[in-house]
């Protein structure tokens, strides 16, 4: 689930209307935000393996990356601060752009055409750890690295069919996806 659904689920359970989860939407998101940043702790210990060494590899050949995530804007960039990832990551897909994940990769292929940074003929891939991954990279028709380092074990995964599924970001499939 993105941040705003999490959010609009706990107010719903909390006996708020929809009316209200709207109104008061906007306030609460800024409010998750602001307590978040201030009390993030170091998350440098909690990067998977080998996502530094890929993201230092794909920055060296000139590579565009961006962060398609369900957290909201100010979460998401905090926590790739914290893990000492945000020189590697060049733009953003949150929760606050669109209500599900198939549409944050959208986004973030739309603002990467747009902004000139990929071409109909670029490689894009998704790499990422859950389900829900595999069928955004499913839906904008692009291949999916899945990883089994998150709360998806590897069969879950499996069952989806992604392009590849690998036990860590240290055997990603450089060749198949035509970047060595």
């Amino acid at each position: 689930m993105l941040d705003g659904q999490i959010i609009a689920l706990m107010l719903e359970e909390a006996g708020a209307t929809q009316g209200q989860i709207r109104r008061a939407m906007p306030a609460v998101m800024a409010k998750a935000q602001d307590l978040y940043v201030r009390r993030v702790p170091d998350l440098k210990s909690k990067v998977c393996p080998g996502a530094r060494r890929l993201l230092y590899k794909l920055a060296r050949r000139q590579v565009r990356t961006g962060l398609v995530t369900g957290n909201l804007s100010r979460i998401g960039w905090k926590k790739i601060e914290r893990a000492g990832l945000l020189p590697y990551l060049h733009y953003g897909a949150f929760a606050e752009f669109a209500d599900e994940r198939r549409k944050l990769v959208a986004h973030a292929i739309g603002r990467a055409r747009r902004e000139g940074w990929i071409t109909s003929r670029s490689m894009i891939a998704l790499v990422g750890d859950h389900e829900n991954d595999i069928l955004a990279a499913q839906a904008n028709g692009i291949p999916i690295v899945s990883v089994a380092t998150g709360v998806s074990p590897a069969a879950d995964l499996a069952l989806l069919k992604p392009d590849f599924l690998i036990d860590d970001l240290r055997s990603f499939p450089w060749q198949e996806l035509s970047l060595e």
